[in-house]
């Protein structure tokens, strides 16, 4: 029995229709790269891995659609099977919920298409914090379209820049790729007064890194 058919044993019919239509799709999208059953395989470990966050279980196989997207993209142009056009950068923090989306929504609003913008959590949680949401919200950007990621091998063979916030050692160490650390309080703990310094402090320093990834980038004003 192959991964895939295993997991939508415990689905309803409806269920296991829309995952093979998904499936389906996505070997079709990848069919210059991937097999059918590597994809499923892709498939099947992102379901599951998604499925231990149970607030996230009435989306999960439109999430596990989303990160399957991501994984299969990295390992693509890991494997040279796809075009590397741009830098990409991972943010990593604990829980992927606070520090990591932060940066990274402030990374794609100043960067635009001039890189490519990824994030993952060692121990993601099972929702974005609503204090992080509401305090992007203010700065007119919206995290409501993101969820926690578990960091993958897959994603972060593909990063060239790695960003983590207070993970610590279970960030996992690739040779050859630039690592930054960025001290950062979690937001999860914090008063809404202090998310906001938070999101302020991380913003600075996403400005301080575009400065040196892209020399020629006129940032927008925050």
């Amino acid at each position: 029995m192959s991964d895939i058919t295993d997991m939508t044993q415990q689905l309803d019919p409806a269920g296991r229709h829309q995952v093979y239509v998904m499936v389906t799709r996505l070997a079709y999208d990848y069919e210059t790269s991937f097999d059918r059953a590597e994809v499923e395989q892709v498939f099947a470990d992102s379901y599951q891995r998604l499925a231990t966050k149970a607030r996230v279980m009435t989306f999960l196989p439109t999430l596990a659609d989303r990160l399957t997207r991501e994984r299969l993209e990295a390992l693509g142009t890991v494997r040279g099977l796809i075009a590397k056009r741009v830098p990409e950068v991972l943010f990593v923090c604990v829980h992927n919920a606070g520090r990591s989306q932060m940066a990274a929504a402030f990374t794609r609003h100043y960067a635009g298409n001039q890189l490519h913008i990824r994030t993952g959590g060692s121990d993601p949680a099972d929702g974005i914090h609503p204090e992080v949401i509401a305090a992007m919200k203010e700065r007119g950007l919206s995290l409501d379209e993101e969820f926690p990621k578990p960091l993958t091998d897959d994603i972060l063979a593909a990063a060239d820049v790695v960003i983590t916030m207070g993970c610590g050692d279970t960030c996992p160490y690739v040779p050859g790729k630039r690592y930054e650390d960025w001290p950062i309080d979690d937001p999860a703990v914090a008063d809404p007064d202090r998310v906001r310094t938070i999101r302020d402090d991380i913003d600075t320093r996403v400005h301080g890194l575009l400065a040196s990834l892209l020399s020629e980038l006129v940032l927008p004003a925050g």
